[in-house]
């Protein structure tokens, strides 16, 4: 589980199926669901804050606390690093069992495209 300290409480975010459900949704393309691969492409390649929002509010959505989407973009916008934010929420991406291979295919992409 991945948790973050925000306003002095412990949030959990859950990047399970459900998860995966849920940011999908966000993006859909020639009635394909690609919001896991929109939304992460675009944090990793751009460092897109709003991307970084979808991806930590569809993690932390069915948890307990759930944390109220203004407290969570205050907390993205106030963020003293964004940066390390955006690496600590990759990495766990690139770990995590039902996200692991996605972020591999989605990266492969990427290197792909910038070459």
């Amino acid at each position: 589980m991945f948790e973050l300290e925000i306003d002095g409480k412990m949030y959990p975010f859950k990047f399970g199926i459900g998860f995966l459900r849920e940011i999908n949704k966000l993006r859909i393309v020639n009635e394909e669901e690609v919001g896991f691969r929109y939304n992460v492409a675009n944090l990793i390649g751009d460092g897109d804050p709003i991307c970084l929002f979808n991806i930590l509010n569809a993690a932390n959505k069915g948890q307990s606390p759930r944390i109220a989407a203004k407290n969570l973009e205050e907390y993205i916008e106030e963020s003293e690093d964004l940066d390390e934010l955006t690496k600590k929420v990759v990495d766990f991406l690139e770990k995590n069992n039902c996200t692991k291979k996605l972020m591999e295919k989605v990266q492969t992409a990427l290197k792909e495209f910038q070459e």
